[in-house]
């Protein structure tokens, strides 16, 4: 039977605009980068999509390298797209970026031209696509010319490859600099994608203030630092963790004692809000409006649909905010 989308999909969710363009971000956006690679249950990866265009969600965030193995995230996508949202695929903002390793050799990384290039290629013929609606650079590369990665952003918007271009983890010096080489060139910067949540904080020491200056969108990535702006840690690591199945990104020796306190102290102060700790901490991102979208993960589609209730309150008063940065000093 063919995926109809609930009609209501519009209703609940919040949209905001990108920076001064003329594109809108669902406020909540899901990212590929775990549980929809090869190695994980396709049938729950296309029901964690389907979950979350149904509850208003319209941006799906990829790389090259997402999966594993790298690029079955992609392949996995586009295969859900075409069985299941052919019909709705002009109501979708689809990204992907290059920058980390993809394939051995001096042409898989960083940001040189013939990468950038090869790789978006790459995953339009993966997820079977025309073009994408966003495309990053996902690092900065320090040994390319920043002008060469820029015009080869540049290049791709007006090969018609992407609609738009971004970067992501620049600090803010490299952001300017970015920003404005792409101003030059014609092709504005969208979006910038930074790692960002309470206990990773530093886009607040000036990329905030470039991005809101240039009038460049933000979405954050990690927003609630691989799980530890949960509940899922005050009692111990469960067996379904992300530390215990891989710990790759989240380890065990990240869950000290200063970290649990706080995280105690979190939750506790979440509960007076009326909130569970997972909203609040992106609700707390939100509440900027300098930040588009926060991007969030899903290994079941139950988790989609909790983490949209964070949209019920997403104002704090000086006094919280003041709170929580007490409890995160």
């Amino acid at each position: 039977m063919d995926y109809q989308a609930s009609a209501n999909r519009y209703n609940e969710m919040l949209y905001r605009r990108c920076g001064k363009s003329g594109i809108k971000l669902s406020a909540l956006s899901l990212g590929l980068w775990h549980n929809f690679g090869f190695v994980n249950d396709y049938g729950n990866s296309r029901n964690i999509i389907k979950t979350a265009f149904d509850a208003g969600i319209t941006h799906f965030d990829l790389a090259n390298n997402y999966g594993p193995p790298p690029g079955s995230a992609e392949e996995n996508f586009g295969k859900i797209l075409h069985d299941d949202f052919k019909n709705y695929r002009d109501e979708m903002i689809i990204s992907s970026k290059a920058g980390y390793t993809m394939w051995d050799g001096p042409y898989g990384d960083w940001g040189s031209k013939k990468y950038l290039v090869s790789s978006l290629d790459q995953s339009l013929k993966r997820m079977k696509l025309d073009y994408v609606d966003i495309f990053y650079h996902h690092r900065p590369d320090p040994s390319t010319p920043l002008e060469e990665t820029m015009r080869t952003l540049d290049l791709m918007v007006r090969q018609g490859k992407t609609l738009y271009v971004g970067i992501s983890n620049y600090k803010a010096v490299e952001a300017k600099k970015a920003i404005d080489i792409l101003n030059q060139l014609g092709t504005p910067c969208l979006i910038h994608q930074p790692k960002y949540s309470m206990f990773e904080r530093w886009v607040e020491n000036g990329l905030l203030d470039v991005l809101g200056n240039e009038g460049v969108g933000c979405i954050s990535f990690s927003p609630l630092a691989q799980g530890l702006l949960t509940d899922k840690y005050l009692h111990g690591i469960p067996q379904d963790s992300r530390v215990a199945t891989s710990g790759i990104f989240l380890k065990e020796s990240n869950i000290t004692p200063i970290v649990i306190e706080k995280i105690s102290k979190l939750n506790e102060f979440a509960k007076q809000r009326n909130q569970k700790l997972v909203h609040m901490a992106l609700a707390w991102l939100l509440k900027d409006e300098r930040i588009t979208s926060v991007l969030i993960g899903a290994s079941k589609p139950e988790q989609i649909i909790d983490s949209i209730k964070c949209l019920e309150n997403i104002k704090f008063s000086d006094e919280e905010l003041k709170t929580i940065n007490n409890i995160l000093q």
